[in-house]
């Protein structure tokens, strides 16, 4: 589905397979996202967006936010037109948001409501 860009959720349990190096001892994974290429995790502590780069994909970056350091973030919905719904996160001290576009396969409201859940705790 990927390759059509239709982005789409993860089953958890498969996420916290994949990526057990990443997660800290007793952490869990809530919910994942796969966004063409780079892949979004809601743990039970923090956000992990993971960015494959470059034509191969074999370059990773692992970007780890804390729920603490959001000082706040933004969903904007799908078009007619713009069939991509947009994330913005700000993060403390970070005057510019991190932004991931999400395409028509996966519900931007549930996205919202699992950050949320864990932004306002």
């Amino acid at each position: 589905m990927a390759l059509f860009g239709n982005a789409h959720s993860i089953n958890p349990a498969e996420a916290q397979q994949e990526y057990a190096r990443l997660l800290g001892h007793g952490e869990q994974v809530h919910a994942a996202y796969l966004l063409i290429r780079d892949t979004i995790l809601f743990t039970d502590r923090r956000l992990i967006l993971i960015d494959k780069q470059g034509i191969t994909g074999k370059k990773t970056e692992y970007h780890s936010i804390p729920y603490r350091s959001i000082t706040h973030f933004a969903v904007e919905t799908a078009g007619h037109f713009d069939l991509d719904a947009e994330l913005k996160i700000w993060i403390s001290g970070t005057p510019a948001p991190v932004e991931k576009t999400f395409t028509k396969g996966v519900d931007i409201y549930e996205v919202q409501a699992i950050l949320t859940q864990f932004v306002a705790r």
